[in-house]
């Protein structure tokens, strides 16, 4: 039950990200320090990436597949953190060398305007595609809360959204990330510590999946069959499979890269090692962020079931077992978590830092793609056509393109409210890898050696494969799919010389 003691807990913390941001934007007087700033050291850097990375996702999203499925939803923050890593150490120099704003413009010195168009559309997808799931995610969270509807609450997580970003661009992502970053890990460590606790460690807290799943009627729901079934899928980090589970983290490590949201961070650094420390900080931080939100959907399955598990034990002629609480749907785990497992003024600051959690990564998303949008696509189709430059200022059509992708994202987060809040981010983020990771990499260590007219059909058919493999549910994960189909066209051609 939601107390005024939450409620103010949220109204605190939402209102000092607000304000940290607002601060920040005071700042922001062009484009260019709106969009990449230039001057954040290592922990704003960290700030902003994990701002980004440790949202509805990471939280919501990991502790609501881990109530369906246990260990194995650890993958997405240690992918992301992997992610981080990468991005640190081996893209942080060159893509700061590079002199460009955007990683489609990398691709486009190298392979020309038409690579950066086809790049830019297929990239604003894999990003849209984050963007409704971090709407989802602040739809739960705001559900919950103050009890409205899917539709009402998806339009108050956007236009929070939009107010976090449109005046203080990468600055307050960065700042408000490294207020979430200190609000994040307390809450995250207070999740931790009260789990392991309440459950009594590992045996208690897999003793109760056991419990629950005593259920003929539930059991058969989730198409579990006997007790190694169940140990399989709660306690095996391979629990959805090995090349399943695996193709997930390699969608995250590779989108993390590919990602403009994150290059940014790398961008606003004020210098090439504070860029690649601010990585490696975010690598460290990520897993542990993961490993919280894990106990709790794990926790949460063997003492609450969903209203559809609770109308198939109904149905079935089963009586609620004594002690089991009914949540809406997977995704209000950690929400009623907070709600009903710890103490109002806690469980008021933790609602509050998991909202600007989400707000925090939807904006930084929101950014990126809106960058995308007015340099790579709108810009390029401008001097294509030898249109004189609009009234608009670059600035303003970028604060005016973020309003019209949120839009965009309510709506779609209405058609898509029942999905994994997880399996949306992994496919963002392996389509995101698929467009634009080979022709990324040879542009920034092999120029000169590939034939443009290959990369520019990688794109469209790897991107178009893993689609296509997610659809038919191939073996597997869609990203090998898609990785393979773009890699196979780029080879089909003969390399340029040297």
């Amino acid at each position: 039950m939601v107390s005024i003691v939450h409620l103010i807990g949220v109204v605190i913390t939402v209102a000092l990200l607000l304000a940290v941001s607002w601060l920040s934007g005071r700042h922001v007087t062009d484009e260019h320090s709106f969009t990449t700033g230039g001057t954040s050291g290592s922990w704003m850097v960290c700030g902003a990436l994990l701002g980004t990375l440790a949202g509805g996702q990471s939280t919501i999203g990991t502790a609501q597949l881990a109530f369906s499925y246990g260990l194995s939803a650890w993958w997405f923050t240690i992918g992301a953190g992997l992610g981080a890593l990468v991005l640190g150490i081996f893209f942080s120099a060159p893509l700061r060398r590079s002199g460009c704003t955007t990683l489609l413009e990398v691709v486009s010195r190298e392979f020309g305007h038409k690579a950066e168009t086809i790049g830019s559309l297929l990239f604003l997808v894999g990003i849209f595609i984050s963007i409704v799931s971090q709407v989802i995610s602040s739809s739960a969270m705001i559900g919950s809360l103050f009890s409205m509807s899917s539709l009402w609450a998806s339009i108050a997580g956007a236009v929070l959204i939009m107010l976090l970003v449109l005046y203080g661009g990468i600055r307050s992502a960065g700042s408000g990330g490294i207020v979430k970053l200190i609000l994040l890990y307390l809450s995250s460590l207070a999740a931790g510590v009260v789990v392991w606790h309440v459950a009594g460690g590992w045996s208690g807290m897999f003793g109760s999946v056991d419990d629950i799943y005593q259920s003929p009627a539930l059991t058969q729901f989730n198409d579990l069959s006997d007790i190694e079934s169940i140990h399989h899928r709660y306690g095996s980090p391979f629990a959805r499979g090995f090349f399943k589970d695996m193709g997930g983290c390699l969608s995250l490590i590779l989108g993390v890269v590919c990602t403009q949201s994150y290059a940014q961070c790398i961008w606003s650094a004020r210098t090439t090692p504070k860029a690649r420390n601010g990585a490696l900080l975010c690598a460290l931080f990520m897993p542990i962020i993961g490993a919280a939100c894990t106990l709790v959907g794990i926790y949460m399955r063997g003492h609450y079931v969903t209203a559809d598990e609770y109308a198939a034990l109904q149905s079935a002629g089963e009586a609620l077992p004594a002690g089991i609480g009914v949540i809406e749907n997977s995704a209000q785990a950690f929400p009623a978590f907070i709600l009903k497992h710890l103490p109002a003024w806690l469980g008021g600051l933790m609602l509050g830092t998991m909202l600007i959690n989400i707000l925090g990564c939807g904006s930084g998303l929101a950014l990126g793609a809106s960058t995308i949008l007015v340099r790579d696509v709108y810009g390029n189709m401008r001097r294509r056509l030898g249109m004189a430059p609009g009234r608009l200022s670059q600035l303003m059509q970028t604060r005016l393109s973020i309003m019209g992708i949120l839009v965009a994202a309510v709506i779609a987060a209405l058609v898509f409210h029942g999905a994994f809040i997880n399996d949306l981010g992994f496919l963002s983020l392996g389509l995101r890898a698929v467009a634009i990771l080979f022709p990324l990499c040879f542009a920034l260590w092999l120029p000169g050696r590939f034939n443009p007219r290959s990369i520019l059909l990688s794109m469209p058919i790897g991107v178009g494969t893993l689609l296509l493999a997610n659809l038919l549910s191939l073996p597997g994960d869609a990203v090998y799919y898609g990785l393979g189909a773009s890699l196979l066209t780029i080879l089909v051609h003969r390399p340029k010389t040297a």
